[in-house]
């Protein structure tokens, strides 16, 4: 069985922006998953991350509109699966984040962690291993990792 391997939108960005500090582990992982004809998994929250954080980044990062979606389209939607969770799972992260006490954008993070799950990923990778498994459930904890 073909590994199914989850990306946080911080490896995606990363990956994707030859400047950015992380950009050779994140690439490297993600071309290696896309040549070992691996599943890469990316959420639908998570490609609106991409989106918004590459046309906002700071400069030499900043990337426009245009060139931000052909990147995506061309480097990315053409070789990942996308996985979107209902608006009742979306309901159900909200509540487990407030039951959890979790403010702001951590609950990103629980959006990315449950849509892992509902995909079935063998591994999470994000350059936020500590915020991912402070709120992950203790099945997921060693499937979380950075590249």
């Amino acid at each position: 069985m073909k590994a199914r391997l989850f990306f946080d939108t911080s490896v995606i960005v990363a990956s994707l922006v030859r400047d950015h500090p992380h950009h050779a582990p994140a690439a490297a992982l993600l071309n290696g998953t896309f040549s070992r004809k691996e599943t890469a998994v990316l959420s639908a929250h998570g490609l609106a991350e991409v989106y918004a954080v590459l046309t906002r980044a700071p400069s030499p990062l900043l990337i426009t509109p245009g060139d931000c979606w052909r990147m995506i389209e061309e480097l990315l939607l053409a070789k990942v699966e996308l996985v979107s969770l209902t608006a009742s799972e979306y309901r159900n992260v909200v509540a487990e984040g407030s039951r959890n006490g979790l403010v702001g954008g951590r609950i990103y993070d629980l959006i990315h962690i449950r849509s892992a799950r509902k995909a079935g990923c063998t591994r999470l990778y994000t350059f936020n291993v500590k915020h991912f498994r402070e709120i992950a459930p203790d099945d997921m904890q060693e499937l979380i990792s950075s590249p």
